[in-house]
């Protein structure tokens, strides 16, 4: 399932390629035809996210909300403008601690060995496809334009020079901006949108009253936005906390902790592309954890191998109907 990183990514995208422009929607799967109705031929205002939702506003007052789930994935076709954000960051990014993102400046983009992390500056724009999930693939497109849809097209966007369809999503459904309103008001803290000390409390305070265990807490979208399989996983090697441990019984410097991490390593993965969580990389093993992804974490996917740091076997079992990795001495 795509995590905050990558739909805040996906909403940068619409930001600079759809905001201001008049826009046609249309279902060529056949199951959003009347949503699409509604929203065709009115400009785009507004792009934003929130933790794994992403909600695009029209100038009718209308937003089409979507949640890519599991299977959702959309793909970008024709001349697209790279956010500014990304293009300037993706090329290199600086060790990932405690103290924050350091952008060595401009640089090639490293890309994965599977083909992720393809969004980098194009500069100019020019005929491309690119598809944004999890992961991020750039397809070269010498075809004409629009191209054909492919597959289960649930809702195609559509201007003079970019489209972008959706296929798989959990949810796609147009709201007005009351529904819209409730549907953030229920969903936890996001810290790329809002880091201020009311949203570190926020969450503080409702984990801290919880029996729930925190690997589970750290999950659930109404606690904490954004945050899926990879990085809990990740999140709590680095806290050095058992995902066992009920959410009450852990101290506030710990909780906070948690919160600030999880805005520090946000911010990495908006701006590479990657879930960067190792520590303290730089030059050879920077480009290495970029290139591959066994090299990137401290225990996602990392079952049965030894502890980067105390050599003990990292543990997987099931927590939430999901994979939880974890290490029994590290986080004992």
């Amino acid at each position: 399932m795509p995590e905050g990183h990558s739909v805040h990514r996906i909403a940068r995208q619409f930001a600079r390629n759809f905001v201001g422009h008049r826009v046609q929607l249309s279902s060529p799967q056949g199951r959003f035809v009347e949503g699409a109705a509604v929203l065709d031929g009115h400009v785009m205002t507004r792009a934003r996210a929130v933790g794994k939702q992403m909600f695009l506003e029209f100038d009718d007052g209308l937003w089409l909300r979507v949640h890519l789930g599991m299977y959702g994935a959309w793909d970008f076709a024709g001349e697209i403008l790279m956010d500014a954000t990304i293009a300037s960051a993706n090329g290199r990014m600086g060790q990932t601690n405690q103290r924050g993102t350091d952008l060595d400046g401009p640089a090639d983009a490293v890309l994965d060995s599977a083909g992720e992390n393809s969004l980098r500056s194009i500069g100019a724009p020019r005929r491309t496809r690119v598809r944004m999930a999890e992961q991020e693939k750039e397809i070269d497109q010498r075809g004409t334009f629009p191209p054909e849809p492919v597959g289960q097209v649930r809702v195609r966007l559509l201007t003079d020079t970019v489209c972008a369809d959706l296929r798989g999503p959990t949810a796609c459904q147009v709201l007005d901006a009351a529904e819209v309103q409730a549907v953030i008001d229920k969903a936890g803290p996001d810290p790329l949108l809002d880091d201020s000390p009311a949203a570190e409390d926020r969450f503080t305070a409702v984990v801290r009253r919880k029996p729930t265990p925190i690997g589970l807490l750290l999950m659930d979208q109404s606690v904490v936005s954004g945050i899926g399989n990879v990085y809990r996983a990740e999140l709590l090697f680095r806290a050095g906390v058992n995902p066992h441990a009920p959410g009450k019984s852990l101290t506030e410097d710990t909780v906070r902790g948690l919160w600030r991490d999880w805005a520090h390593l946000l911010t990495i993965g908006v701006e590479t592309g990657q879930m960067m969580t190792m520590d303290d990389l730089a030059g050879a093993d920077w480009v290495l954890a970029m290139k591959n992804r066994a090299d990137r974490h401290w225990v996602y996917k990392r079952e049965g191998l030894p502890c980067r740091v105390c050599g003990t076997h990292i543990l997987l079992e099931e927590m939430g109907a999901r994979k939880l990795y974890w290490c029994p001495t590290c986080q004992a």
